[in-house]
């Protein structure tokens, strides 16, 4: 089986700080060596040899709050009434393709419409469409009148499509196994209203005891569970019920990281908005969007808890709510900006919660997230260095290389005129 060789790369592993001159050879569809230059094996005739000239070579990225099936949308009814499902489902198909050319090469579901994840996912699987590899998430799973039941009643919309409408432990139980009978990887409850929904974020819309009773029922079918929750008593509470995931966390004290880094859980923080939104009125002094206020209070929060809790050892993971207007699919990697100049978190420790984190929560720790040997060789080749500079990964022009799988997904790189020569 012939090799491909990547020379003289400036290797950011994932775990280690980056280092210059650094060779990697992939091998049918795993990673065979990593090491220096010096130090490489010598290519055979039928191998590719690519030499990057200094280019940063790094694992695929993770994004961990994906909506693969919101078309880009204006309003809440966008959501299930834009669209019926099978003309979605083509729109989502060619979401899941430009994730993928903008890096991310693994995605986790977090929520969806019409089970279209696990659609995408079975796809994807048999090599009928482009896409990256994907924890499916099923309909949102909310109690009656919360933020997420928002259709007048005489609709008789019943959300199909959208959510399933639960009161109570049994039907959170039920609800739970039969999403997972649909297929799905990975169950969305909405614990507190906030971050975008029209229910304040103190307001808990569902007891301790319906969530405890869907984690449950998620944990024992071997499934994980997220929650939309940003209050600290929804954290805490979120944590006591035992989610994988708690999404948002707008409101996260010291109290709330110690007992995140007990339980192990990860947090999508999605940040991005209200960065944006505050960005915008720094530059410009003045915002089109209404309560910038708040999100400059909730930004100022953040740049003071989210480096101790970083420091402290909690599992973020990246991801935010694209594909809304505001935020279009395409647009993933601006995230990362956010906690780098918009918080103080270092390059490197971002791109940390975007590979090696986000491998873990993907279910693949052991094949993924980072640059070595044995390893499933999902990589990309950026010209530029995103350790220092991480907004190079907004331009697709500088993903030089997406390998999945050993497969590439794009290559702008020209094999090495130097011919291989025989072992």
């Amino acid at each position: 089986m012939s090799r491909t060789f990547f020379r003289h790369v400036n290797l950011i592993d994932g775990i280690n700080p980056p280092k210059k001159n650094s060779v990697v050879v992939v091998e049918g569809e795993r990673i065979t060596n990593v090491c220096s230059v010096a130090d490489a094996p010598v290519p055979a005739v039928n191998d590719l040899v690519y030499d990057v000239d200094g280019r940063a070579l790094m694992p695929g990225m993770i994004q961990c709050h994906y909506h693969v099936a919101y078309d880009n949308i204006s309003s809440l009814f966008d959501l299930d009434l834009k669209h019926p499902p099978t003309m979605l489902t083509l729109i989502a198909a060619k979401n899941a393709e430009l994730l993928l050319r903008c890096g991310f090469t693994g995605a986790v579901g977090a929520g969806s419409l019409h089970n279209i994840d696990v659609t995408l996912k079975q796809a994807i699987s048999r090599g009928l469409i482009e896409g990256p590899r994907f924890l499916a998430c099923g309909r949102d799973i909310v109690t009656t009148g919360d933020s997420v039941d928002f259709h007048p009643s005489w609709w008789k919309l019943q959300m199909e499509g959208l959510g399933r409408i639960c009161d109570g432990p049994d039907e959170f139980r039920k609800a739970v196994r039969d999403e997972i009978k649909q297929g799905v990887d990975i169950i969305k409850l909405y614990p507190t209203g906030g971050h975008g929904l029209a229910w304040p974020a103190d307001v808990m819309t569902m007891t301790l005891d319906e969530m405890k009773a869907a984690a449950d029922a998620a944990h024992e079918r071997g499934k994980k569970i997220r929650g939309h929750i940003v209050s600290k008593r929804g954290i805490l509470a979120g944590l006591e019920a035992n989610l994988d995931v708690i999404d948002h966390a707008d409101m996260m004290d010291e109290e709330c990281i110690e007992r995140l880094v007990e339980r192990g859980a990860f947090v999508v923080p999605s940040l991005y908005f209200p960065y944006m939104v505050v960005e915008e009125k720094r530059r410009t002094g003045r915002s089109s969007w209404s309560g910038v206020e708040e999100m400059e209070h909730g930004l100022e929060n953040s740049r003071r808890i989210l480096p101790k809790a970083n420091a402290a050892g909690v599992k973020f993971v990246i991801g935010d709510d694209f594909g809304t207007a505001a935020m279009p699919h395409g647009d993933y990697a601006k995230e990362l900006e956010a906690y780098t100049n918009g918080v103080g978190i270092s390059p490197l420790d971002v791109i940390r919660w975007a590979t090696i984190n986000g491998a873990e929560l993907l279910g693949m720790k052991n094949d993924l997230g980072t640059i070595e040997p044995g390893k499933l060789a999902d990589l990309l080749v950026v010209n530029g260095d995103p350790s220092s500079d991480i907004t190079v990964l907004q331009d697709r022009a500088n993903l030089h290389v997406i390998m999945k799988g050993g497969k590439f997904v794009e290559c702008q790189l020209t094999p090495s005129k130097v011919t291989a020569k025989a072992a």
